[in-house]
C-alpha cells in the first residue's frame, strides 16, 4: 500500500534560456538573486521538497512571488522541471509520454482554478460535463456524473442555468462541480477563492471542507491567504523565494515557526480562528455507563470530588450528565437514570475553531462536549479555553521579546 499520494523530490524549475547552468549554480550554493543578477535567469521553484498522504488537505501557502503557483504547475506538469521528480501514486509524471500524461490528468488530476473557466455558451449541466465529453463519455453517463456532481457543491435546480446568470461563488461551484465529475483522486486547487468576496469565500472554505470530508479526496490547495491556509489545511507548507520554508500542522507552524519569516507571518494570527476543540478538550475525570448504577455514580463522584458524571453507552456514544444530587435521588427513590440524565448539554465537533465555542462557554452551565458520530471524545471546560487562548498569546510575546 502506497503511503504518499504525491511525492515531490527536489523539484526545481529555472525560468531562462540555460536553465542547466542556472540549475548548478543553485546546486553550488547561489541564491535566486545572485543567479538573477549574474544570469538574468529566475529561479521559480528551488529543490521542493514534500508529500502528501491519500486524503489529506495539503496547503500550499505564499506571498506573490513564492513559487506556488509555478509549483503546482510543475506538479501537474503544465510547466516542464529543471529537474526533480513527481510521483503520482509512485509513477514520475516528470517522465511519461504524452499519452500517459494525458491519462494521468485525466484520471488522477482535477484542476480548479482562480478564474472560473466556465464556457458561457453552455448550461451549468453542460459545463461540469466538459471533461466527461473530451474524454468521450456516452452522454447518459456524463450526465448521471455531472447531475450527481452538481448536487454534492449545492447546485440542484441550476442544471439549466447559464454562467452570467450565476453568482461568482455559484460560478467556483460549477467550477469544482467540474473537477468533481471527472472523478479523480486528486484536487489541485490554485487560489480558488481569492476572488471571491469575504462572505462567499468562507462559504466555499466550508463547502470544500465538508466535500473533502465526505468524499475523501487528496486536495493541494494554492493560497497567499495565512488564515485561509490555517482553516483549511491538514497540513501547510510555507514557501518564500521558491524555497518551501516550513512544513507542518497550523499548531505546529504557530507553536514552532521554523524561522524569523514564518514568526512575522504567524504573530498576529487569531488564535481563537486557528485553535480547535480537539486541542484544548480533555478526558472527563469521571465517566459511567448505564449498567453501572446510580449508587456507582455517587461513589465515583465521591472518589473524584466531582459533583456530576459523563454517561455514556458501551460504544462510547453519549448519553448524559448525571448531577450527584440528581444520583442520590434516582437511588434512593428506585427512579430508572434515564430519567434524572440531562441531556441538554451544548457539543462541538473535535474540528470545531474555539472562536465559535466562546460565546457557547459564556452561556453554558456545564462543560461543552466533544462528540464525533455521537461517541463521546472529551469535554471542554469555559477555563480550558480560556487557557489555550492566552497561553498561546503569552508564549507569542516571550518569543518576540
Amino acid at each position: 500500500m502506497l503511503v504518499n499520494k504525491i511525492e515531490v523530490n527536489n523539484l526545481t524549475k529555472i525560468f531562462g534560456s540555460h536553465p542547466q547552468q542556472g540549475l548548478k549554480r543553485l546546486k553550488d550554493g547561489e541564491q535566486k538573486n545572485e543567479i538573477l543578477e549574474k544570469t538574468g535567469m529566475t529561479v521559480g521553484v528551488n529543490q521542493a521538497t514534500f508529500a502528501v498522504k491519500p486524503g489529506e488537505f495539503f496547503v500550499i501557502m505564499g506571498l506573490s512571488g513564492s513559487g506556488k503557483s509555478t509549483l503546482i504547475r510543475l506538479i501537474n506538469r503544465l510547466i516542464e522541471p529543471t529537474d526533480g521528480e513527481v510521483l503520482i501514486d509512485g509513477k514520475d509524471i516528470t517522465k511519461m509520454d504524452t499519452t500517459s500524461l494525458i491519462e494521468t490528468r485525466r484520471k488522477k488530476l482535477g484542476m480548479v482554478f482562480q478564474k472560473f473557466g466556465l464556457l458561457p455558451h453552455r448550461t451549468v449541466l453542460n459545463n461540469v460535463a466538459y471533461g466527461l465529453e473530451i474524454q468521450g463519455v456516452d452522454k447518459q453517463e456524463r450526465f448521471e456524473k455531472a447531475e450527481k456532481a452538481i448536487e454534492d457543491v449545492g447546485l440542484k435546480g441550476y442544471e439549466s442555468s447559464y454562467p452570467d446568470q450565476l453568482s461568482g461563488g455559484m460560478q467556483q461551484r460549477v467550477g469544482l462541480a467540474r473537477a468533481l465529475a471527472n472523478d479523480t483522486d486528486i484536487l489541485l486547487m490554485d487560489e480558488a477563492f481569492s476572488a471571491l468576496d469575504p462572505i462567499i469565500r468562507k462559504e466555499m472554505q466550508d463547502e470544500i471542507l465538508h466535500l473533502q470530508n465526505k468524499l475523501g479526496k487528496t486536495v493541494l490547495f494554492i493560497t497567499h491567504d495565512l488564515d485561509e491556509a490555517l482553516k483549511l489545511g491538514d497540513r501547510i507548507a510555507i514557501m518564500k523565494d521558491g524555497r518551501i520554508v516550513q512544513v507542518g500542522t497550523s499548531e505546529e507552524i504557530l507553536e514552532n515557526p521554523a524561522n524569523e519569516y514564518v514568526s512575522n507571518f504567524v504573530k498576529d494570527v487569531d488564535r481563537s480562528k486557528v485553535l480547535e476543540a480537539s486541542h484544548v478538550m480533555k478526558k472527563p475525570e469521571v465517566l459511567m455507563t448505564y449498567k453501572d448504577g446510580p449508587r456507582v455514580a455517587v461513589h465515583k463522584m465521591e472518589e473524584a470530588g466531582a459533583s456530576s458524571i459523563f454517561v455514556v453507552d458501551k460504544e462510547k456514544n453519549f448519553k448524559g450528565l448525571l448531577t450527584i444530587d440528581d444520583a442520590i435521588r434516582a437511588y434512593k427513590e428506585k427512579i430508572d437514570l434515564e430519567e434524572v440524565l440531562i441531556t441538554e448539554i451544548a457539543s462541538a465537533a473535535p474540528h470545531t475553531p474555539l472562536h465559535d465555542l466562546i460565546g457557547i462557554a459564556v452561556e453554558a452551565k456545564y462543560p461543552i462536549t466533544v462528540m464525533e458520530d455521537g461517541r463521546l471524545l472529551g469535554i471542554i471546560s469555559r477555563v480550558s479555553i480560556l487557557s489555550g487562548l492566552v497561553l498561546g498569546k503569552e508564549k507569542d510575546e516571550v518569543t518576540s521579546s
